[in-house]
């Protein structure tokens, strides 16, 4: 992490990532309290696409433009269109579909639970300190986008 970048509380993959694993681990142990329909897990497939093709077209935005491909990175650029046109934050977007798609895929009723606390610990941990961040070193270009642009869709 350099100076010029946000000072995370939590590190944004591991907010998501720790509730995954504890989730599948309390399935794995003790098992689920309740049995997932098993219709839902296909569902788990298109939700891992759409992590790949939403998180690769924003991470392409982002090399194009030189700007932190990884979290703590210096924000050298405000991107607006793409996948930001829609979220500010479409990367953590990304990776809350990944997690109640692979939630779905093993299925795991206590890792698909776990997924708000992990939403709450992402918010906390890292979006906040960001946007904080981003309203000090872009100022009135991010009130702008902010009021635009929705923290999720």
């Amino acid at each position: 992490m350099t100076d010029d970048a946000p000072s995370y509380r939590v590190w944004p993959p591991l907010a998501l990532g720790v509730p995954l694993a504890v989730g599948w681990s309390v399935t794995a142990w003790a098992g689920d309290p309740v049995r997932l329909p098993g219709a839902l897990r296909p569902v788990g497939w298109p939700l891992v696409a759409a992590f790949a093709l939403w998180n690769g077209w924003s991470l392409l935005l982002m090399a194009r433009h030189r700007t932190a491909l990884l979290p703590g990175g210096t924000t050298t650029r405000l991107l607006e269109h793409g996948p930001f046109r829609f979220s500010r934050n479409p990367l953590y977007l990304g990776l809350i579909a990944l997690d109640a798609g692979l939630a779905l895929l093993w299925p795991s009723f206590w890792a698909l639970v776990l997924l708000p606390l992990g939403v709450a610990l992402l918010t906390w941990g890292a979006i906040l300190p960001e946007e904080r961040y981003l309203r000090t070193s872009r100022g009135a270009e991010y009130e702008t986008y902010a009021r635009r642009v929705r923290r999720w869709l």
